[in-house]
C-alpha cells in the first residue's frame, strides 16, 4: 500500500508592526492583510511619530496597500524599493521626511478608499486628470507633503458633491 505525502502550506504570514499600535484589515481588492496608523490625523501624534520614524517595513506595507509599481513608488518617495528592503533587513527605520510622508499617503489612500469605495477605484482615479487639481493628475501631485494635501481637499470636496 502506497502512502502519498501531504503537501504542506510553507505561505508565510504577514508579520505585523512590532512597536507601535496597529490595526489589521484585509484590503478587499488584495485580499491582503494591511495595517493602518490609527493616529496619522492628529498633528501633534503624526509628527511624534514621524520624528521618531516609521518601521522600514511600513513603506512595503504601503507599497503593497497602494498597488503602486516599483517605479511609481520610487517616483513618489524619492527613494528605491531596494534601499527599503535593505532597512527592513537591517532592522532600521525611516529618517522623519519619509515616515511623514507615508503617514499622509496612509490618510490619503484610507480617504481615497472611502470616497471611491475600493482601492482600485482610487487607484483608477489617481491616474485620471482630476477638474479641481488644474486637471493634472492626482498621481503627479504625490511627491510632495503639499500635492497630498491638495489631494486629499479634492477628495473632500468629492465627497461632499462640491464639484464646481
Amino acid at each position: 500500500m502506497e502512502t502519498r505525502k501531504q503537501p504542506t502550506n510553507s505561505a508565510k504570514k504577514p508579520v505585523q508592526y512590532k512597536t507601535e499600535p496597529i490595526k489589521a484589515g484585509i484590503l478587499n481588492d488584495f485580499q491582503e492583510p494591511y495595517i493602518t496608523m490609527p493616529r496619522y490625523n492628529d498633528a501633534i501624534s503624526l509628527l511624534d511619530t514621524s520624528k521618531k520614524g516609521l518601521e522600514a517595513k511600513s513603506a512595503l506595507d504601503f507599497l503593497a496597500l497602494s498597488g503602486f509599481t516599483q517605479d511609481e513608488f520610487q517616483e513618489t518617495f524619492k527613494t528605491t524599493v531596494k534601499t527599503i528592503q535593505n532597512h527592513v533587513n537591517r532592522q532600521l527605520k525611516l529618517d522623519a521626511s519619509l515616515s511623514e510622508k507615508l503617514l499622509k499617503a496612509f490618510a490619503l489612500f484610507d480617504s481615497g478608499i472611502e470616497v471611491f469605495g475600493s482601492a482600485q477605484a482610487f487607484q483608477q482615479w489617481l491616474h485620471t486628470p482630476a477638474y479641481g487639481l488644474g486637471n493634472r493628475l492626482p498621481f503627479d501631485l504625490m511627491d510632495t507633503i503639499t500635492g497630498i494635501q491638495l489631494i486629499d481637499e479634492e477628495l473632500t470636496r468629492i465627497q461632499y458633491g462640491d464639484l464646481a
